[in-house]
């Protein structure tokens, strides 16, 4: 049985030998995590641009995607050191302090990305069947106060994340590896429930109940706009385009981090069992690397579903990449100009079904 060992002084043993040590993880992961560097950072660095130099932040769909584009920006920074770490054979060589502050950061990505989907939803669904009535809600300052409180809550979410990990040498393979804190037998208890907490929060709070949000606001707006197609058939293309990509962005949401939280949740319950079964534990952590590479690759879809989707968008990166002055084709589009116009339509439509069925009521 391994041992791990607190600056050499203390052993502390592991429950099981395998604990998903396979070297293809060591070869494959790094690679995916290259590519979804270079990807993300690419991806959202243009929408950051686009937004910046052509669009402004004179709509709440603006002020949020580039709220998202730099919590991915900022989250990817760390993925050349996670790539180190796993090309190594989990060897951390970057101190204490970044294996703190990187691991912490992966959680604040997590709870910044959903949290900010789920806000765009709200928004999306307030702007397609409420336009009327949530116009005052939908302001520049209400949507910069929401960014704030999005960012705060979701760093003290990821707090304890990072208060949680350290730098650890395993005695029996003489490697630095960066993991959970590991305490005195006293303390054990508590930071193991601990841990189920911060667990527990990652799945509740990180996907489940974001995710029930998401789809129930799409499946509103969708239900809305298919109402809405039998007063107006001439908008049903543009229509249909709307639910094509808001069918998109859930699709893309579900396959990136469901994986991830599948596995995370069979970690769960294999912690919360009194007894250990290491032929589980050994799946779960083989798998964990898979699944994490399939919900980071979500960095990069957040820019092609939110941004590149557009045809103003591509207008205007087009521009960016030909260095076009800023003031050479007319006003700045919104990022959002193709949902807010079918918002528009939509909510012309929604309004005439209601008129025309209030007087039906009538007659």
């Amino acid at each position: 049985m391994l041992n791990l060992t607190t600056g050499a002084t203390e052993g502390i043993p592991l429950d099981c030998r395998k604990f998903g040590n396979h070297g293809f993880v060591f070869t494959f992961v790094p690679i995916v995590y290259g590519c979804i560097f270079v990807m993300g950072i690419v991806g959202n660095s243009m929408v950051v641009a686009v937004i910046h130099c052509y669009m402004k932040l004179k709509t709440v769909a603006n002020i949020l995607v580039l709220n998202l584009a730099i919590s991915d920006l900022t989250f990817l920074l760390t993925l050349p050191l996670w790539a180190t770490f796993t090309a190594t054979g989990y060897y951390w060589p970057f101190g204490t302090f970044l294996c703190k502050a990187s691991a912490g950061l992966v959680i604040l990505n997590l709870y910044t990305s959903i949290f900010f989907l789920t806000v765009l939803s709200i928004d999306r669904y307030l702007a397609i069947v409420h336009p009327v009535q949530s116009r005052r809600f939908r302001s520049i300052a209400y949507a910069r106060i929401t960014c704030v409180v999005v960012w705060v809550f979701a760093f003290v979410l990821s707090m304890p994340t990072a208060l949680t990990r350290d730098v650890y040498l395993l005695s029996g393979h003489n490697k630095t590896v960066c993991g959970l804190l590991q305490e005195k037998i006293e303390k054990v208890k508590k930071l193991n429930d601990l841990v189920l907490a911060i667990k527990l929060m990652k799945s509740l709070l990180g996907f489940l109940i974001p995710f029930i949000i998401i789809i129930t606001c799409y499946c509103l707006i969708g239900r809305a706009l298919l109402g809405a197609k039998r007063i107006q058939k001439s908008s049903r293309s543009r229509d249909d385009e709307v639910l094509r990509m808001l069918a998109a962005t859930v699709l893309a949401f579900f396959l990136c981090w469901t994986p991830h939280q599948v596995c995370h949740f069979m970690d769960l319950l294999h912690q919360m069992k009194p007894l250990k079964q290491c032929d589980i534990l050994d799946m779960v952590d083989t798998a964990m690397p898979f699944t994490i590479c399939i919900a980071y690759f979500n960095s990069c879809i957040n820019p092609i579903v939110y941004g590149f989707v557009g045809r103003q968008f591509r207008k205007n990166l087009l521009r960016l990449l030909r260095s076009s002055p800023r003031g050479a084709t007319g006003p700045h589009p919104s990022i959002s100009s193709k949902m807010s116009a079918l918002s528009f339509r939509a909510s012309e439509a929604l309004s005439l079904t209601a008129k025309t069925n209030a007087s039906a009521d009538v007659k």
